[in-house]
């Protein structure tokens, strides 16, 4: 049966977007694939408002989350974590032999100024933060948690905006960060399989002296075959041209407009879930594209049952809140009307197993 899917990702990828993959292949290397994937930049580039260098990579965010690390730290690095995702980049530091600093926030609640003041020196050479915890559903003051870094120590500033990016504005050129890393599978409404990094010079120019930076991963080798628009290795084409197809639809509509439709979204499941089960992300930092909604009495397998035979899907609890938590995704293509039909629906199931 088909469902649709109101889950964390990969989130739901319309019939057209599938079809707009169907294109006859091209080869990676030649003249046609350079102008596309010229054009493709580009529209990423004026979708963002940014104009950092952007270079994609056949991978998972998760792989541009580890060349932020191999490719800019040498020793010491810190990571900020309120959530598993946080908890995870962590993790990339130490698995690659790196010393992190461990500076842990309590789930639910927003990381602030007050949390990295007095954390930071100068041998610390990256921070990494999350942009939108999707394990708790708390967006994160990015912008604010930099400034104070900034304010008295000069490392570079790692960003994962996987389910940030195109769900609520980042306002990149104010916040200036040197990396920002996010992928296809969730607000761009795509199937997984892309990760896309707008990246700044300093953190190439720090790349340089960083030895073992590995080859897949690397930023340098990656910037060089970017300059002449083509992928350091073999590109996913079929999800380029999805991506592309994607990227005229969010100008279509309007990026402010698109910002405004996940606000509107988030509105909505937040206002019945506050009314109904209570949200588990503090009030005034919570997500745009992700709702972590607390079960109480319900027993979430009979509901994914519920709503699976009613053609919704959504996602459960994660990491350690997996089991008083369960999730549901805002974002992509999505629409206020669908959202108010999955929250009715989901409301006749609740009364239903009662």
């Amino acid at each position: 049966m088909n469902r649709t899917l109101f889950t964390v990702g990969p989130v739901e990828v319309r019939k057209e977007v599938l079809e707009a993959m169907t294109k006859p292949m091209i080869t990676h290397r030649g003249k046609d694939y350079e102008q596309f994937q010229a054009n493709l930049v580009e529209k990423l580039h004026k979708t963002l408002d940014t104009d950092m260098n952007i270079m994609m990579s056949p991978s998972s965010a998760s792989g541009l989350l580890e060349a932020c690390v191999r490719c800019g730290v040498k020793s010491n690095m810190a990571g900020i974590s309120n959530g598993s995702f946080g908890n995870r980049w962590q993790s990339i530091g130490s698995d690659n032999g790196k010393n992190v600093k461990k500076i842990d926030v309590e789930w639910g609640k927003a990381v602030r100024a007050e949390h990295v003041d007095g954390q930071i020196d100068d041998s610390i050479e990256a921070v990494t933060m999350i942009a939108n915890e999707s394990s708790t559903g708390v967006l994160n003051p990015v912008k604010e948690v930099s400034d104070e870094i900034r304010s008295k120590h000069d490392p570079l500033i790692f960003i994962d905006a996987v389910t940030a990016a195109y769900g609520s504005d980042m306002h990149l050129k104010e916040l200036d960060a040197d990396a920002v890393v996010f992928g296809t599978q969730k607000a761009l409404a795509l199937p997984p399989g892309l990760a896309i990094i707008c990246c700044s010079d300093r953190l190439l120019k720090k790349a340089e002296s960083v030895p073992n930076r590995g080859y897949y991963f690397d930023l340098i080798q990656m910037k060089k075959m970017a300059d002449k628009s083509f992928s350091l290795t073999t590109p996913p084409v079929s999800l380029l041209y999805g991506l592309d197809f994607q990227l005229d639809r969010i100008l279509k509509e309007g990026v402010k407009n698109r910002y405004a439709r996940h606000q509107e979204m988030a509105d909505t499941v937040h206002a019945w879930a506050e009314k109904n089960l209570g949200l588990f992300a503090e009030a005034g930092f919570r997500s745009k594209t992700i709702s972590v909604i607390f079960k109480k009495n319900i027993e979430f397998g009979k509901l994914q049952s519920k709503l699976n035979e009613r053609g919704f899907e959504i996602s459960n609890g994660y990491g350690d809140i997996k089991e008083m938590t369960f999730r549901i995704g805002h974002m992509g293509d999505l629409t206020v009307p669908e959202i108010k039909g999955l929250l009715k629906n989901i409301d006749e199931i609740i009364e239903e197993l009662q």
